[in-house]
């Protein structure tokens, strides 16, 4: 019965004649064969789809071109990518980017801020987007790695947006330049990485830190970047009275207050304290009680305010050449 189930879907041979049982099986192994090498591509091609991002047209395309050799079909679809990056990113050149996110990265002793920049909210809401945001401040916080060792005082280092396109993600890193390609490519909007400033104490100091506006972060590989619409840092030395495990709270506070105010100078304790108006930062009346001058704020706490730096995402808004490195003393106030 089995073997005559098996010819009979077979079907007849020429001149009537049905299959023998070898090549009824043979037929089946075939099939079954086909079924494996149907599946193991399948799987390959998610596979890849998932590491790179590419739709499943493309990435069929490049196995197909490959014989299934995933390493070269990736290496392809990067390079068609590039290049489809690079092309659209000419075309539209000259689209304004008033939209987009602060990026702010803290590591020990170092502070990394950044503003990138798109069209519509809508991208940069968009995890690609995001992960430019990422990239652009790892490759500023590498950049600066070798200068935040044996520092006596703090410094602060602005860069614009041409010197960042020439930045590596890392020490075996894309160029930032090709990454914004590849999101321009991939999202089909005009971007740009605008500006970024690192900061660095050494430990007598400390950074206080806050982003407004933050985004939640969907992405695990995310979860080590603020983003939000504003950003701040605030440069701060403490005395020895003051307490270590309230310091990150009080910096978070003095970050509000940056954001909220956007004071343009940090001025000092003696002066006289000043209306809403009012732009010397410690003059300014504190953003979480207006009672008092931030200057009062942080005076019983033992802090010194030193120096601080605001971004505010879309801002109009030129570096001085004079800022660009810049190094204070000790006695900055």
């Amino acid at each position: 019965m089995q073997r005559a189930a098996l010819t009979g879907v077979c079907g007849p041979l020429r001149g009537g004649a049905r299959p023998g049982p070898v090549v009824s099986w043979r037929l089946v192994c075939l099939f079954h064969t086909g079924l494996r090498a149907f599946a193991a591509d399948k799987e390959l091609l998610v596979k890849l789809r998932k590491k790179t991002g590419y739709s499943f047209v493309n990435c069929k395309k490049a196995l197909e071109k490959f014989s299934g050799d995933s390493k070269q079909a990736e290496s392809w679809l990067h390079e068609q990518a590039q290049k489809e990056g690079w092309s659209k990113a000419s075309k539209l050149q000259g689209r304004k980017t008033k939209e987009g996110l602060i990026g702010l990265l803290q590591e020990g002793n170092a502070a990394v801020m950044v503003e990138v920049n798109c069209e519509t909210d809508f991208v940069a809401r968009n995890v690609k987007f995001q992960q430019l945001v990422q990239q652009a401040a790892a490759g500023t916080m590498f950049h600066h790695q070798g200068a935040k060792d044996q520092l006596t005082t703090y410094t602060k280092h602005f860069m614009k947006a041409a010197d960042l396109s020439q930045l590596r993600t890392g020490p075996a890193g894309c160029l930032l330049s090709d990454q914004l390609a590849l999101a321009i490519g991939k999202l089909g909007e005009n971007m740009a990485i605008k500006r970024a400033a690192w900061v660095a104490v050494p430990a007598t100091y400390y950074i206080g830190s806050y982003v407004h506006g933050a985004l939640p972060a969907d992405n695990p590989s995310l979860t080590n970047v603020a983003l939000g619409k504003y950003g701040a840092l605030v440069i701060c030395q403490a005395s020895e009275q003051s307490q270590k495990s309230k310091l990150a709270d009080l910096g978070r506070r003095l970050g509000q207050h940056v954001v909220g105010m956007a004071p343009l100078s940090v001025g000092s304790l003696e002066d006289e304290p000043g209306g809403d108006t009012e732009t010397k930062m410690l003059a300014q009346p504190f953003l979480l009680d207006p009672s008092i001058t931030l200057g009062q704020y942080v005076q019983p706490h033992g802090v010194s305010v030193l120096d601080f730096v605001r971004f505010e995402c879309g801002e109009d808004t030129e570096i001085p050449e004079a800022e660009l490195t810049q190094q204070q003393e000790e006695t900055a106030s």
